[in-house]
């Protein structure tokens, strides 16, 4: 046989050479090339790996000829599994691995066994972090500017990450890896979201072989909106108390045995995401009494913030000569002003924040003992971060029961209001968020929160890392700079992988993070950061760190004032602030005036990375962006048809009615007997609509974000046989063109609502006020039943299907169009703010 052709021995070659910054493995060959159980690993170069040359002998028939099959490909010698786990809306102070007092014994096990790290940075928003995260990448370089569901149409907004970005799954796959994500998407763009896709945005287009998870911001912990790959699952009908951080839990060791059974050998990489602790907060009602028990809360949010902070220093996980800013006082009643009323009822909604957290860690616990049940955890990373962004205030100062009222510009709900969901609180029941003061102190010992993109309480982050067959320095202390992005380049430089150059024939941007994993060698515990130089930029909030120095923007919005006028000029209209980290490690000297040439450097340097990495136009508004225009599957259209039972549709692909007049047109037929069920709903038990039949009668209902329901009804039964039922509800207002020019005051109107019964008017009320933004977000448009929550527990429960036949079900929406008078004034007001 030619020399070519040669069958080769058991190859094992351990030379290797430097690419960007990592030691990546040469090729590695093991057994007889051409045989079944021959491997290979990839120059990774490209991605897939280019199909090798036959190299058996074909004659003209199969007993002169060799077969030769293609060595499977797999990663070097050596490479890790990895867990990576990434927690939600959780501030420094948060876990008690980094002072806090909520216990998390699984983060101080990582931390114990491995590393902490106490300068890991985020982009102060849960999915620009997580699109960063996955393609190490900048956040507006991976075209997350905003989450998705605020998305615009610039390159560094439009919530799609391009084919040029491959994430860290893709690159793990294509080397041999076997890879998964459970938990919280968030980087699916809601206007791709539904059953008509295309796909190629969700976890399994995007390198991922298995996702358990929802694709939204958050979701009902109790009944959520799960898909297992691109599927909608129902997991918890018919098992009352079951709840999405244990059956995430209990899925992903399912799914470690699985693979480990399967190919003891091949590697496995995991994203791990819970919900905990993004609002809703919904731990089960034994964490709520393992919490409760212990009393952590009753000093208030200003003693708990001392005791953090006394604690971090303990542990000298923070400066010793650290100084706390003062408490905001003109923002947050101190605790020693609160009523009764207001005390009782925050400790409520801390408590349950607090076991959401304990809870969640609790079951990450379970998976990382499930790599240890199969003997994998010795060579396993696990990469721990606490939080995606700072912890969240969109609570706003007295929290609330349902975070969907917060979108629509309901943020301080009267406490004699939310007192009446105390004893439901953190169940189905609620929607629930906790008050901003004690998401100020779970941010200790840094200020400000989640959104906030030039405060490190919005963007300074904690992380344990353990990897017991490298990391021998146990339990030490790392204070290097280390951003999200920096995360993908660490772990291909950990499996001594590449970043490919090309992707499926694409070109690949280049990685901007770097990798971290020089700091796992006890030798270079002091070494200097070599991430050098990092932007932040959020809602037109933004900062720049250079070497130690951070140069930050005044932060002139709280994250709960979402529908005032946003600054029209925010790279310029700002008061800056300049921090020497080194001397000031939680900004808590601004030295500004000072250094006034540095602060003119430094903002010139911020346009550059701006302009480099697709930041421009910085845009400032927030609740403004929820209802931009988007390229979604109803985009242009006036007019929709359905013949026939449909559930599933998420909000970002389904008729948007809010802010415009709109007519619902059911053509049914009764049967013997009658008919009752759902003909057409959007939303659910905390903001929605709904056009049913209640015990033979003809509903509509608006939920008002579960503080009020305005129903119109018809007053007979209906008759078997063909009936046209008519909802049509006239707006009285401009409309959402108003926010183009910064002004709100198109949306949210009054309007009247008429309700018909083949052809005759049997109700008609006014509303005072409608929804301006949003409806419930993890819950979908459905005809013919209604998945998920209902929107009124009091009239039916779900999926109260529609027992009579939809012939034709019509829907038609007339959006209010600005004159040319309505367009001069709203101009001439926009200048007079200015």
């Amino acid at each position: 046989m030619q020399t070519g052709l040669r069958w080769l021995a058991r190859v094992a070659i351990a030379a290797t050479f430097a690419i960007g910054g990592g030691c990546v493995s040469a090729q590695q060959v093991s057994g007889v090339l051409g045989s079944p159980d021959a491997t290979t690993t990839i120059s990774g170069k490209q991605l897939p790996a280019p199909a090798p040359k036959f190299g058996g002998v074909i004659k003209n028939d199969a007993l002169q000829s060799k077969y030769w099959w293609a060595p499977r490909i797999v990663p070097p010698k050596q490479a890790p599994n990895v867990l990576l786990i990434i927690t939600d809306d959780a501030g420094f102070g948060v876990p008690s691995t980094f002072g806090g007092v909520i216990p998390t014994p699984t983060m101080d096990r990582i931390a114990n066994e491995g590393l902490r790290y106490n300068r890991v940075f985020s982009t102060a928003l849960c999915s620009p972090t997580r699109a960063a995260l996955i393609t190490g990448r900048n956040h507006h370089s991976a075209g997350f500017g905003v989450i998705s569901e605020q998305s615009t149409g610039f390159p560094g907004y439009n919530s799609i990450i391009d084919r040029d970005k491959a994430t860290i799954g893709r690159m793990l796959k294509d080397n041999g890896y076997s890879t998964a994500w459970f938990g919280k998407d968030h980087n699916v763009p809601a206007f791709q979201a539904s059953q008509v896709g295309p796909f190629d945005q969700w976890p399994t287009g995007m390198g991922f072989e298995y996702f358990y998870g929802f694709v939204g911001g958050d979701s009902n912990q109790w009944q959520p909106n799960l898909f297992r790959n691109t599927t909608q699952i129902y997991p918890f009908q018919g098992k009352p108390g079951w709840n999405l951080i244990t059956g995430m839990a209990d899925d992903a060791v399912d799914y470690i045995s699985r693979m480990h059974q399967i190919d003891p050998a091949k590697p496995i990489f995991i994203k791990y995401a819970p919900g905990a602790t993004h609002a809703p907060h919904h731990p089960t009602k034994e964490w709520v009494e393992k919490i409760q028990a212990m009393k952590l809360f009753d000093g208030g949010y200003e003693k708990l913030r001392e005791t953090i902070f006394a604690n971090q220093k303990k542990l000298s996980v923070i400066p010793q000569d650290a100084k706390l800013t003062p408490w905001p006082n003109e923002m947050l009643k101190p605790w020693d002003q609160l009523t009764a009323d207001e005390k009782k009822l925050f400790i409520r909604q801390v408590e349950v924040f607090a076991a959401y957290a304990a809870y969640s860690d609790s079951e990450i616990g379970r998976v990382v003992q499930a790599f240890e049940d199969a003997g994998r955890l010795d060579n396993t990373l696990i990469i721990y971060i606490n939080g995606d962004n700072g912890t969240s205030a969109e609570g706003g100062p007295l929290g609330t029961p349902n975070e969907v009222a917060f979108f629509n510009g309901l943020n301080e709900l009267p406490v004699d209001v939310q007192m009446k969901f105390y004893d439901v609180w953190g169940t189905e029941q609620t929607y629930n968020h906790m008050s901003a003061g004690w998401s100020w102190a779970f941010d200790t010992p840094f200020d400000w929160f989640k959104q906030n993109a030039s405060r490190l309480g919005g963007i300074n982050q904690n992380m344990a890392v353990s990897w017991p067959a490298r990391i021998k320095d146990k339990g030490a202390l790392r204070e290097q700079f280390v951003h999200v992005i920096d995360v993908v380049p660490t772990i291909l430089e950990a499996a001594g992988l590449r970043a490919p150059e090309v992707v499926d024939g694409i070109k690949q941007a280049p990685i901007e993070g770097t990798s971290f994993l020089y700091t796992f060698d006890a030798a270079n515990a002091k070494a200097p950061s070599r991430h050098k130089t990092q932007y932040f930029e959020m809602f037109g909030q933004w900062a720049l760190y250079d070497d130690g120095w951070l140069l930050s923007t005044k932060v002139n919005r709280a994250p709960w004032q979402v529908f005032g006028a946003a600054n029209t000029d925010p790279l310029n209209n700002q008061v800056f602030q300049l921090y020497n980290l080194k001397e000031s490690w939680n900004q808590q000297e601004d030295v500004a005036a000072k250094y006034p040439q540095k602060v003119k450097q430094m903002r010139a340097a911020f346009l550059a990375e701006a302009k480099k990495h697709q930041v421009l136009p910085l845009d400032a508004s927030v609740a403004a962006r929820i209802v931009a225009p988007r390229p979604n599957i109803t985009a242009g259209r006036n007019e929709f048809v359905y013949t026939r039972p449909m559930t599933g549709l998420p909000q970002g692909d389904s008729p948007f009615i809010l802010n415009a007049s709109y007519t619902f047109t059911a053509e049914i037929e009764v049967p013997q007997g009658g008919a009752e069920g759902m003909i057409v709903t959007s939303g659910g038990r905390f903001a929605g609509y709904g056009f049913y039949l209640l015990k033979g009668k003809p509903v509509w209902l608006w939920n008002m974000v579960d503080l009020e329901r305005l129903k119109w009804e018809g007053p007979d039964v209906l008759t078997p046989g063909k009936h046209t039922l008519e909802f049509d509800f006239k707006y009285d207002g401009l409309g959402a063109g108003t926010l183009a020019f910064n002004n709100f005051s198109g949306v949210g109107r009054p309007g009247t609502g008429t309700l018909k019964v083949d052809g005759k008017v049997v109700a008609t009320k006014t509303m005072p006020k409608t929804l301006p933004m949003i409806l419930q977000w993890d819950e979908s448009f459905d005809i013919g039943s209604d998945t998920l929550t209902g929107v009124n527990d009091a009239d039916y429960k779900p999926p109260f299907a529609f027992t009579g036949k939809l012939n034709k079900l019509t829907i038609k929406i007339d959006r209010p169009q600005l004159s040319p008078e309505d367009i001069r004034k709203l101009e001439a007001a926009m200048k007079t703010r200015d």
